[in-house]
């Protein structure tokens, strides 16, 4: 068994948080239980969704102004790698759902207060590419866009969109996040896919909507830790850079997709025969032995980077010191060598598994298609990512704000 242990730092939330986690071990049977019928709806059932919240996974980085925990960051990321480990569909969709709240955390607080004040426990979607185009107007913006990829879309009542502000000649001048209600959308059915089929990722289409400006939030100020909803919400969790938060809430899963293949690997290898070697128990292959070996160090250097990387972050700002560049950067390359790293590990040991592997039944064949679906996610766009912590290693200015 692959290490999964966490030491977090006390954060004031440290009792809640464990809280959590204990109750989200009790929901894994169940959860597993509901795969077959999660993939044939392609949506995490709304009773997995249910129980999460009630568990208070969806809270874990929500303000304590709002009724959330505000806990460290790690113990979300460990919350989802434990869901994730029993079905990487549900593991997605929580981290995907999980992380909003902390992202609003950094709107204007009548923002906040737009999304919370009748319901602490609403869920909110995204979809963060800025292929939206908004308009500005009296008091806001006229919005629209149709996006793809909006993960667990069915069970929010807000969503968070990606959208460029166009200036009077047309021309970008901004990218923003739009902050929408329910009314001012509509999800388009396109989802059908060969891994993560139970996350639900519909296209999301908005009509001429108006956002009034206080539901937008620029990235601008996003890339330099600041936000308008720092004045309410001053702990360490919100100064923490959206380049650290979100793309460690796509790395948490993969995480997870290969802590429950390594389980599901080992535990199948143990029994099996290869009928191919006269018999031969394939756990005496040396060459399984060295695989399982190589899959276990790499899926636990990936948890323990994002351990390190991200409680370093974490005290940086608890002490209210900048976080720098440099952290930053080395936080990124981790985390995209770190999503590489596990579905390699993933790959190792749907390779040496046999044929029967190759079931859509079989749980590692199930591992090793979430694991690759995930991989195409922007988070993990490995090259782009590790020319920025070049450049800033060789003195080159890093423009890229979104790091």
């Amino acid at each position: 068994m692959v290490d999964d242990a966490v030491q977090v730092p006390a954060d004031g939330a440290g009792a809640a948080g464990d809280k959590v986690l204990a109750a989200v071990r009790d929901l894994l049977p169940g959860i597993r239980e509901r795969i077959g019928a999660a993939e044939a709806a392609r949506q995490v059932p709304a009773e997995s969704v249910a129980q999460l919240r009630d568990a208070g996974v969806l809270r874990l980085l929500q303000p304590r102004r709002f009724g959330g925990l505000e806990a460290h960051p790690v113990t979300f990321y460990e919350a989802i790698a434990l869901i994730a480990s029993a079905c990487g569909s549900t593991g997605w969709v929580s981290s995907v759902l999980g992380v909003h709240p902390w992202h609003l955390g950094l709107f204007a607080e009548q923002a906040q207060t737009d999304v919370w004040n009748d319901d602490r426990d609403v869920v909110i979607s995204s979809s963060y590419a800025p292929v939206g185009q908004a308009t500005p107007v009296a008091g806001g913006f006229r919005f629209s866009g149709r996006w793809s990829f909006s993960s667990g879309s069915d069970h929010g009542r807000w969503i968070l969109l990606g959208g460029l502000v166009l200036g009077e000649d047309g021309r970008p001048v901004d990218y923003r996040t739009f902050l929408l209600p329910r009314a001012d959308y509509e999800i388009l059915d396109v989802w059908d896919t060969v891994g993560l089929r139970a996350t639900g990722s519909n296209d999301i289409l908005v009509e001429d909507a108006f956002v009034p400006e206080h539901r937008t939030l620029s990235m601008q100020h996003t890339a330099r830790c600041v936000g308008p909803g720092q004045e309410i919400n001053d702990g360490p969790l919100y100064r923490m850079p959206y380049g650290t938060i979100h793309p460690y809430a796509i790395t948490a899963p993969l995480i997870g997709m290969a802590r429950g293949g390594y389980d599901a690997f080992v535990g199948y290898t143990r029994e099996r025969v290869r009928a191919s070697y006269v018999g031969e128990k394939a756990a005496q292959d040396q060459f399984a032995q060295v695989r399982v070996a190589e899959a276990a160090g790499d899926i636990d250097a990936t948890w323990l980077q994002l351990v390190r990387n991200v409680g370093q972050e974490y005290d940086r700002a608890a002490a209210g010191e900048k976080i720098p560049l440099a952290m930053r950067l080395r936080a990124r390359r981790d985390q995209v060598m770190g999503s590489a790293r596990v579905i390699a590990a993933v790959d190792k040991l749907f390779e040496s598994a046999g044929g029967k592997a190759i079931n859509m039944s079989a749980p590692i064949s199930r591992y090793w298609r979430d694991a690759h679906a995930a991989r195409a996610h922007a988070a993990n766009d490995l090259e782009r990512t590790l020319v920025l912590f070049g450049k800033h290693e060789f003195g080159v200015e890093v423009r890229d704000g979104l790091f």
